[in-house]
């Protein structure tokens, strides 16, 4: 095989590491506030099922790529999701602190497979944003012989599926990251809360742009004013909250 097509196949690959790893800042945050309320030994275990099941369900979304941009439903259904707990994250909060803290210490212990279950759930909206994405710009790499895999060539389809495993290894890592954040700073979760909100509305964005549904341009998701107002709304959230919790963090010592 030519050299460059060699060069073209790890430059992709590079790219695609950094893709997913991108693309995968977002799961961890929405994996670390689900998990948030186990116990520390269950969060991990919860977070390593969620890991497996990002692995499954990223590689049916790779088998079945070609098929994926039809199932808008499930887009629609994780964005609904997501601006849920936003929003009832938000409500909370402004029935007062006191009532909030006193309806929690009341609660009973969350399930350890109820939230396995709502990891694995957002899990398959993340995999088809994920994929789709990847598939898009593997799809332009020369074919490697003429083994099929998929409905793409099994040399694009072999470079996918190692760059969407090393950005679930970046999702294990940042999620446990952001999960010590958030005890390290209590006041850092309505940030949190935010950001999955933010989450939610570019999983809007991306049902509301599929051709079937057709309220948004195809190409808007895309767009570089969208990926920009994105990733600075996001950035900004995340700075802004970082910053006031070690303000309130510092007024209580």
């Amino acid at each position: 095989m030519d050299i460059s097509i060699w060069g073209e196949y790890i430059w992709v690959f590079l790219i695609l590491i950094v893709l997913e790893g991108v693309l995968s800042a977002d799961n961890a945050v929405v994996m670390a506030v689900i998990v948030k309320k186990l116990p520390h030994e269950q969060q991990r275990k919860a977070l390593f099922y969620g890991l497996v099941g990002a692995f499954v369900f990223r590689l049916i979304a790779m088998l079945i790529i070609s098929y994926l941009v039809n199932f808008w439903e499930i887009q629609a259904i994780g964005a609904l999701y997501l601006l849920y707990l936003a929003v009832k994250h938000i409500w909370d909060k402004r029935k007062g602190k006191d009532k909030v803290e006193k309806q929690e210490a009341e609660a009973k212990p969350t399930s350890f497979w109820g939230t396995v279950a709502r990891v694995e759930l957002t899990d398959i909206a993340f995999a088809l944003d994920s994929m789709l994405a990847a598939a898009a710009l593997v799809v332009s790499l020369p074919a490697i012989g003429t083994l099929e895999i998929g409905g793409m060539n099994a040399g694009q389809f072999t470079v996918m599926f190692l760059g969407g495993l090393a950005g679930l290894v970046v999702i294990r890592f940042a999620a446990t990251q952001v999960v010590k954040l958030l005890e390290r700073y209590p006041t850092l979760e309505t940030a949190a809360f935010l950001i999955v909100g933010w989450v939610g509305v570019k999983m809007a964005v991306l049902t509301m742009a599929n051709p079937q549904v057709g309220i948004l341009p195809e190409s808007f998701p895309n767009s570089a004013a969208w990926e920009i107002t994105f990733w600075v709304v996001m950035i900004a959230l995340g700075l802004g909250g970082y910053i006031i919790a070690r303000k309130k963090e510092k007024q209580k010592r």
